[in-house]
């Protein structure tokens, strides 16, 4: 079975409820999947982390073009901490995953309105498969020795603990899988370190909002 190739699509179909079809509201989709384009970027040597600063270790874009987005946004950028590149354009992307998604033959993207006045879109898995393809590399690589599991995964993991993804790995079982967590977190760096801070940060604004 084929999956996408990208972090961020993978984020994208573990954060969508099949039973509601549709994120779920509240869900830190946004966020995750910034986090999720900087793991892959991260993993592919293209940036690198300099005293707690996202780094552009290797310019070429490539084919994918949230990856390409953001690689061209951080090279027009003085360097900046990690978390400042999750909590920017985070709409943008969103929208710009769900589209790879649809062009990509993974996901059916239709757009209406709530109430029949705000614009909105509904996303149908194609494949459900696919998700539960997804789901079982999570629970693998709690099972997997931490040498053996892939970085891709490893990212996955690491980012749906970091933004307590519930729906995916819920709060028991990141109680019972810490420490397996923590050092799964090791090989994507400083990316769930910042997306943690990211998810806090937005919400204490929201309160003292």
């Amino acid at each position: 079975m084929e999956l996408p190739s990208s972090l961020p699509q993978r984020v994208f179909l573990l954060a969508y409820n099949p039973a509601k079809g549709r994120v779920g509201m509240g869900t830190e989709l946004g966020a995750m999947l910034r986090a999720g384009a900087l793991a892959d970027l991260y993993l592919k040597g293209q940036l690198t982390d300099v005293r707690g600063r996202a780094t552009v270790n290797d310019r070429l874009p490539g084919d994918d073009s949230v990856l390409a987005g953001l690689l061209g946004e951080i090279s027009g950028s003085r360097p900046r901490k990690w978390q400042h590149w999750i909590d920017k354009r985070q709409r943008a992307t969103v929208g710009a995953v769900r589209q790879q998604l649809a062009d990509g033959g993974w996901a059916r993207c239709q757009p209406y309105k709530i109430l029949g006045l705000f614009p909105a879109t509904r996303v149908t898995l194609r494949d459900p498969r696919v998700r539960k393809e997804l789901l079982s590399r999570v629970n693998g690589a709690f099972r997997t020795p931490a040498g053996r599991v892939d970085p891709a995964d490893a990212a996955l993991v690491t980012i749906v603990a970091a933004a307590e993804l519930n729906l995916v790995v819920d709060r028991k079982a990141r109680r019972a899988n810490k420490r397996r967590i923590q050092e799964l977190a090791e090989l994507t760096g400083p990316i769930g370190p910042a997306l943690r801070k990211s998810i806090q940060a937005a919400a204490s604004a929201a309160a003292g909002g």
